[in-house]
Parts: C-alpha cells; structure tokens; sequence
C-alpha cells in the first residue's frame, strides 16, 4: 500500500469536517478526500439499512479516489454500517470509525474500578445502536453510563444555528433533562458537536469534562499509520472536497476550519 494514497472519510453533511481539520492539523503530509452526503443529510433518522447503502456507496466512490485508509466521519455511520463497510472494502483499503478511538480513550486504565459518570449525546440512529453504550460497559463494567438523543442539533449546525440564542436555547432544553444530571465526562457523539463544544462547555459551567472527539479520532488514525508505516512523507496533492448536493453554509463551515478558500466539487454519486 503506497504511502502517498490519500485518506478518504466521510460524513452525512458538514460534521466531518471536524475530524478533517483535527487530520490536516495532526498530519499535514496526508492528503485529505473528504465526502459530505449532503443529499441525504442527516443520517441520524434514517434507519440502519438506509445508513449501510449510503456508507457502502460512498465507501466505493473513496475507493476510486484510491485511499489507502477510509475514515467513517460519521457516528450513525460508524454504529450502524462499520463492520458492512469493512467487509464491503476488504484488503483494498483500511476502515476506522470514530466511535473505537473515543471509546479507547474514555475507558484507557480504568477497567471496573473507574467511578466516572460518562454522559453520551448524539443522533438517534447513534444512541439507539447502543454501540457507544455496549462498548464502554464491555471494556469499563464499573463506569456509570447516561445517553441522550439530541436530533435537533445536526439541523441546527447544518442551518447555520451556532454561537446563537436560538442554538443556545435548544443546547440548554437538551442538557438540562434528567438523563444527563450528575456526569463528569461528556462524548460528543456526532462529528457535528465539536463545532458547539464551547456552547455546550459554558452552559455546563465547564464543570464536565467535554471530550475532543475530533482530536482523539485524529490521534488514533496518526498512531495507526505511524505504527504500520504508511504515513506519508510528502503531500502527493491538494486536499479534495465532494458533496452530493450544494447547501450554503457547507462552504462557510468548510472556509471557516481551513482557513482558506475551499473548492467544493458537487459529486452525486446515486445517478
């Protein structure tokens, strides 16, 4: 496998492009093919059948851009369509999501003595799978675990609601319901939720700890390629941008992560 492929990942919108800057950032060498489903955005109310033919579909498309690594940068896609996606892609290309490194991280050398309270929100495709929930009691039985479905939140980033009374009062009618009273730790779980992680810190008094999902996911696909060498020693081109269908603020999102002009290539790869 040629260490100059590019890494592939993608998301149902704009959500991904929190990982995609975390990557870019942690590993500028690495070229970046980013995929947003905007089409069919958000993933998080479709059902698990629906989320496989989208990931499986898409995951082909990366595997003509020849990618030698294909991120899931998606949650409802990571917990529903993974192990369809891994199987789908088989030795062509390695497959992560971004559910494992978070999970990894949140239980690393806790085990059953860990006494934390770990909060989890996210779509309800995410929350339904019980995949966060299972994975965490599997590898920390002791910890305390409280999920949360927050839907409206997607809709909300993807329109453009952020930094705002409208987002802040929907962040507060969420977070202030019972599920979540007491956790020390907070799993943003939806590549989406990074992009209101201050909004979501200051109304929780920065007394929880909010993970940098983003970050940790980036850290675990730079640990795995540096373990297996195939990190690249040079940029073997210009970081691509694909989406299936325009929405406006894709592209103030986009500019605003990468800090330049982004070109955004409308691919829709169901005709």
């Amino acid at each position: 496998m040629a260490k100059e492929r590019p890494i592939g990942l993608f998301d149902s919108g704009v959500g991904g492009l929190t990982v995609a800057h975390a990557l870019h950032t942690l590993l500028p060498s690495e070229q970046l093919i980013y995929f947003g489903d905007t089409a069919h955005l958000p993933y998080g109310d479709k059902s698990k059948e629906t989320i496989e033919q989208y990931s499986l579909g898409i995951a082909d498309f990366l595997l003509e851009q020849d990618c030698k690594l294909i991120l899931i940068a998606c949650n409802s896609a990571s917990s529903n369509a993974f192990e369809e996606v891994k199987d789908h892609v088989g030795s062509k290309a390695v497959v992560m999501n971004v559910i494992d490194p978070v999970v990894e991280q949140v239980c690393d050398g806790k085990g059953a003595s860990c006494k934390d309270s770990i909060g989890i929100i996210g779509t309800k495709a995410t929350i339904d799978s019980g995949t966060y929930q299972d994975k965490i009691r599997e590898k920390a039985p002791g910890v305390m675990v409280s999920s949360l479905a927050t839907p409206l939140f997607v809709p909300m980033i993807e329109e453009g609601f952020v930094f705002d009374d409208i987002s802040n009062a929907i962040i507060r009618s969420y977070l202030s319901r019972t599920e979540l009273q007491g956790i020390d730790s907070l799993i943003l779980g939806c590549t989406h939720y990074p992009i209101i992680r201050n909004q979501i810190s200051r109304f929780l008094n920065f007394e929880v700890n909010v993970l940098d999902t983003a970050r940790i996911v980036a850290q675990s696909v730079k640990a795995f390629l540096t373990e297996n060498g195939l990190l690249a020693a040079k940029r073997s081109g210009k970081d691509l941008f694909y989406i299936s269908d325009h929405t406006p603020y894709f592209e103030v999102i986009a500019n605003m992560f990468f800090n330049e002009k982004i070109e955004l290539q409308k691919r829709n790869i169901w005709l």
